[in-house]
């Protein structure tokens, strides 16, 4: 990821957190520009500024978007995005765009594919290459949405590359879990096999005015099979809707889906669970937990590949390894004593 030039520290950082607490589209910009810089000085900037934004945000009704290539994921958020707009929503979307595993570069087509809501002056698009982090999703992307948040946006919409872990990671991150599928593109039931439906609190198929009969069928043979499924809720359901994103058709009905979805997860279970704020309180609550020792995971990773011993012996164990004349675990085992930790 490239730097930022001139990055903040200090008085700076809190200088370009009250840029974004103002609504200044430069600011928000240069601050998630900071929080995916691995720059050691640029981590420490970057948390003192989320420090200060960290209080103005989690006020926002977090989407994730997910799907198989070619499902219509952009053209969908585009949709979504534009009718939110009109009824008063400032809208931000996250986009995560696929890297190459041999050069490491990205695209970054997402305002391309969404030209009509990139100039609207009540939208932020921000494309953000995969870069190899498991999921298909940006290693900084929870630190962009509390960022988006603070900068006024009360929707913000992460898309993901739709490959892999992508699934497990946006519904780690957000409020609502959306799965786009398409009419006539395979059995249901392997889907659910995979585990993919399980995680969804809405299923959409798009383009259904395409093939109005195969997409009835489809979406038909889902609710079906939904029931199958226990339900990761026992106060809802995930419903199976219709859209065809092309004609903006189907937002509004979906939109009222997430925001009854939004009331249930808190009001109705508030009641029933007796937890503060309700069980999507708890769910970011526990989404907050799970990502700090995601951060612990990896900089620990980091400081093991540091370590002056670790970076020592660690070509001649690998090779050894990869020859066939060392275990994996006693390589490994090796390598762990030798690490200092500091």
């Amino acid at each position: 990821m490239t730097a930022p030039s001139n990055p903040p520290s200090g008085a700076g950082a809190d200088a370009l957190a009250d840029g974004v607490l103002a609504g200044q589209r430069r600011a928000l910009a240069r601050a998630i520009t900071l929080v995916e810089s691995t720059r050691a000085d640029h981590q420490q900037a970057a948390g003192e500024m989320l420090a200060r934004l960290l209080p103005h945000a989690g006020k926002s009704v977090r989407v994730g978007i997910s799907g198989v290539p070619g499902v219509g994921k952009s053209t969908f958020i585009e949709a979504l995005g534009l009718h939110l707009i009109a009824k008063g929503h400032k809208v931000a979307v996250l986009a995560v765009d696929p890297s190459s595993s041999l050069s490491g570069g990205s695209i970054l087509g997402d305002k391309t594919r969404m030209e009509r809501l990139s100039v609207s002056p009540q939208a932020f698009i921000r494309p953000s290459p995969a870069a190899g982090s498991l999921g298909g999703v940006a290693a900084h992307t929870r630190e962009s949405v509390l960022i988006c948040e603070a900068a006024g946006f009360d929707v913000v919409i992460v898309e993901t590359v739709g490959v892999g872990q992508s699934e497990i990671a946006v519904a780690g991150m957000t409020d609502v879990f959306v799965l786009l599928q398409l009419p006539n593109a395979g059995d249901d039931l392997q889907a659910i096999k995979k585990g993919i439906v399980e995680l969804a609190d809405l299923i959409v198929y798009n383009k259904v005015d395409l093939d109005p009969e195969a997409a009835e069928l489809a979406m038909g043979q889902m609710r079906n099979s939904l029931g199958m499924l226990r339900s990761a809720h026992a106060a809802w359901r995930p419903p199976v809707l219709g859209v065809s994103a092309l004609r903006g058709e189907g937002m509004e009905t979906f939109w009222q889906t997430v925001e009854r979805y939004v009331a249930v997860m808190t009001e109705g279970v508030r009641q029933q669970a007796a937890v503060a704020g309700g069980a999507l309180a708890e769910k970011r609550r526990r989404q907050a937990l799970d990502w700090m020792w995601t951060l612990i995971e990896d900089g620990l990773k980091a400081r093991f590949r540091a370590d002056p011993a670790v970076a020592a012996a660690l070509p001649a164990l690998a090779a050894e390894v990869e020859a066939g004349r060392a275990a994996p675990t006693a390589a490994a085992n090796a390598l762990l004593q030798l690490f200092r930790g500091a």
